[in-house]
């Protein structure tokens, strides 16, 4: 009511975005340099009403402290609540969502006109692997021996300083790792497990793999031991527990209102495509891929849609947000438009005109069917469906034009 600021919250980078634990908690991060290309980044749980009074102070506690490898970093966090899968959303399988797009046409709302949605090509299917439990993993005797001599004075190394650093942050934070929780995915229904899914990567600055680390319920307040004091000494980094690799570059990503699917826009690397410098990743697609994972299964549960397009090159790629609504999914895009795909069918149902690239989109959380989008053109436009208005323009009360005339003849 009187404006007053009840926290202040630390995040670095911008991009990390943060995220609502609950209600009274905040997910924030902070990025630390290790080295030329290895740095670390911890998540922090910061109480949203400190009752505290400088606003300088940040109530908080370190939640995860996680190693990153070839100069990539943590970003885009959100989390996902696993009790509200008892009631899911429904999803038809592959072969009723290619019956139904190849025939449905698509609608412009921003003219009278409409066309016929192109086919989307399947891209190659992202691979979704498990971690291994670094805990128990022996470091490779040939590495330790070569990091010993080249430490001792008695070998020169036979690769770049680049690869060196990876190679000995890879040794290191196999033995000082804290292995992943057991039992990723939750058996009971009722489970108030939460998943932290964030954006990472392993081979190159740009994030191309999705991690996934559980949120156990005695870790969601800012009461209690902080990172670190309850652990041995060898366990300085906290393991993902799960990671999904989507061999592209991943610029948003969405949850749906039932929190049980995760919803990826990306731009594929090209099929064979080695990366030997982490500061140099391949060429990406023109094209963005929509992809859908299930959360309760970990698999990715429906084609990848492929009707939407960004231009920028990889060292310029930027965020663009898609939304969720139970029905429908939206996305920007940089071809000027925005898109709505029907969730279940996987068919595109519109693409909405701007003047510029489209950032964001967001469904009203009231009226699945009211959308806004957000664009470089400096508009924000609001989009209603054809059915919505039909509905609106029905309701509106129409002038009795006999009663109207009668006033005015008795005025006269």
């Amino acid at each position: 009511e009187n404006f007053t600021l009840l926290s202040r919250v630390r995040n670095k980078p911008y991009d990390v975005f943060g995220c609502w634990l609950n209600e009274t908690n905040l997910i924030s991060g902070n990025l630390h340099r290790i080295g030329r290309i290895t740095s670390c980044s911890v998540l922090w749980l910061n109480n949203a009403f400190q009752g505290i009074e400088s606003e300088n102070v940040n109530v908080v506690k370190r939640l995860f402290k996680i190693q990153n490898l070839n100069a990539s970093t943590i970003r885009t966090v959100m989390v996902a609540d696993c009790s509200r899968y008892d009631s899911p959303d429904l999803l038809l399988d592959y072969e009723e969502q290619l019956a139904a797009s190849s025939t449905c046409p698509v609608f412009d709302l921003g003219s009278d006109s409409e066309e016929e949605g192109a086919k989307p090509k399947p891209p190659p299917e992202p691979a979704v692997q498990e971690l291994p439990d670094a805990g128990g993993v022996p470091a490779e005797h040939g590495l330790q021996q070569l990091f010993d001599g080249i430490m001792e004075g008695h070998a020169r190394p036979a690769m770049t300083e680049t690869e060196l650093e990876t190679k000995v942050a890879e040794l290191f934070v196999r033995n000082r790792t804290k292995p992943p929780e057991p039992n990723l995915i939750p058996t009971d229904s009722n489970s108030k497990t939460k998943y932290l899914i964030f954006t990472t990567g392993c081979l190159t600055y740009s994030p191309h793999q999705i991690g996934i680390k559980r949120i156990l319920p005695h870790q969601m307040t800012t009461a209690g031991p902080v990172l670190g004091e309850e652990r041995r000494s060898d366990e300085f980094f906290d393991s993902l527990d799960h990671v999904i690799d989507i061999h592209g570059h991943i610029i948003g990503m969405g949850l749906s209102p039932d929190h049980r699917y995760l919803y990826v826009n990306s731009r594929a690397w090209p099929r064979d495509c080695v990366i030997s410098d982490p500061m140099q990743p391949p060429p990406i697609a023109e094209e963005i891929d929509l992809h859908v994972f299930d959360l309760k299964t970990m698999k990715e549960v429906k084609r990848a849609l492929r009707a939407h397009r960004a231009y920028t090159p990889n060292e310029e790629c930027f965020f663009i947000f898609l939304d969720v609504s139970r029905d429908f999914v939206a996305s920007g895009a940089e071809d000027r438009h925005g898109y709505i795909w029907d969730r279940h069918y996987n068919i595109c149902l519109a693409k909405l005109q701007h003047d510029n690239v489209v950032n964001s989109v967001a469904f009203s959380p009231v009226e699945q069917e009211l959308l806004l989008t957000a664009s470089d053109d400096t508009t924000i436009k609001v989009w209603r469906s054809p059915r919505a208005m039909r509905i609106r323009q029905a309701r509106r009360p129409r002038p009795r034009k006999l009663l109207f005339s009668w006033l005015l003849n008795q005025k006269s």
